[in-house]
């Protein structure tokens, strides 16, 4: 970097802040995508949660037809 882009940098983060700051974190994302991972695994043991089930395992009997309410409970009019 030249001194030029650079006090355009300083004059800029004092100027404007918000923005300056907004495009210093937007590049750094990326390179921490690729480099935080690794060393969660390597220095914190970090190991990934199991797999959701993708679906709701089925009983392995004959399914029973229900009658009326299930729970034993009976309508009166």
């Amino acid at each position: 970097m030249n001194g030029m882009a650079w006090r355009e940098q300083q004059r800029s983060a004092h100027e404007q802040p918000a923005i300056f700051y907004s495009l210093a974190l937007g590049a750094v994302g990326p390179i921490l995508v690729v480099t935080v991972p690794p060393i969660r695994k390597r220095y914190f043991g970090y190991k990934p949660a199991e797999r959701i089930p993708q679906s709701y395992p089925l009983p392995s009997r004959p399914r029973q037809a229900t009658e009326g309410y299930e729970d034993g409970w009976e309508l009166k009019a």
